[in-house]
């Protein structure tokens, strides 16, 4: 049996699909194909699809499969190199609008380079890779090996391969809002400490909307973050007499460098 995993991105991967279910229908594929689709829609009478499953019952899937076909994220390839199973990685590419960017190709190149997976960057050579995974032999993978998961985030990262601005976007956007609130209020009239309690409570709501996944509790880190802008206005408008709205500006942008670095270490 042949697993494809496309993750949960939420862009569609169907060129992926496309490959496998015209694989099957020329006789390259014989085994049974079943696909976790995620968000891409596709329909095909040669594959069994479904969207998600409790990540129990996809593991189970993935000590079943005698081959995976993945997309070159780093936690699906991880799900399936620790049950030793051969790998098939294919990058998602921003130009197919199938990410917003090419991060996915130096994951795969990086894994392949170390013998965990065989990569596929060029779908004319399916075939190829396809007989190559009958014998290919995986190096052993440690499912403990966090210095080399880290060592992948931080290539991605320092190679810049995923941008600052998609990392931090929640952050950046939610200091934007609360400026444009906090000058409103403060040209309203109201008392600056007021108009930075509300933008705090807008900045809780906002965690909900975005889903701030990056921190482990981030209510209590934009409290951190309320409290520290609350000193910080103290020091700014009440000794330097600073003008509020420029110290809320000058706050926010400490704020994203701070979220920045903690980000990064979780």
């Amino acid at each position: 049996m042949i697993l494809v995993t496309l993750g949960t991105q939420d862009k569609s991967f169907e060129r992926l699909l496309k490959l496998i279910d015209k694989a099957i229908d020329e006789g390259v594929i014989k085994d049974k194909v079943i696909v976790q689709a995620g968000f891409t829609k596709y329909e095909s009478k040669n594959m069994e699809i479904f969207d998600t499953v409790p990540n129990d019952e996809l593991e189970e899937l993935i000590k079943k499969a005698d081959l995976i076909i993945t997309h070159g994220g780093v936690g699906s390839i991880l799900s399936s190199l620790k049950y030793n199973k051969k790998v098939i990685a294919t990058p998602r590419l921003s130009k197919y609008n199938e990410h917003t960017n090419d991060h996915q190709k130096q994951i795969v190149k990086e894994f392949g380079k170390l013998g965990y997976i065989i990569p596929l960057l060029d779908y004319s050579n399916f075939k190829k890779v396809y007989i190559k995974s009958k014998t290919f032999k995986p190096k052993h993978f440690e499912s403990n090996n966090e210095n080399f998961t880290k060592m992948i985030k931080d290539y991605i990262e320092e190679d810049n391969h995923i941008s600052w601005f998609n990392r931090d976007k929640f952050i950046i956007l939610t200091s934007i809002i609360n400026i444009i609130i906090f000058t409103i209020l403060v040209k309203l009239n109201l008392n600056i400490y007021l108009s930075l309690t509300i933008t705090y409570i807008i900045s809780c709501l906002l965690t909900k909307i975005f889903k701030l996944k990056k921190l482990p509790n981030p209510i209590t880190v934009v409290l951190c973050f309320y409290l520290i802008e609350g000193l910080s206005l103290v020091l700014l408008t009440g000794y330097l007499e600073v003008n509020a709205i420029i110290s809320k500006i000058i706050i926010n942008i400490l704020v994203i460098f701070i979220y920045h670095f903690l980000s990064k270490r979780n």
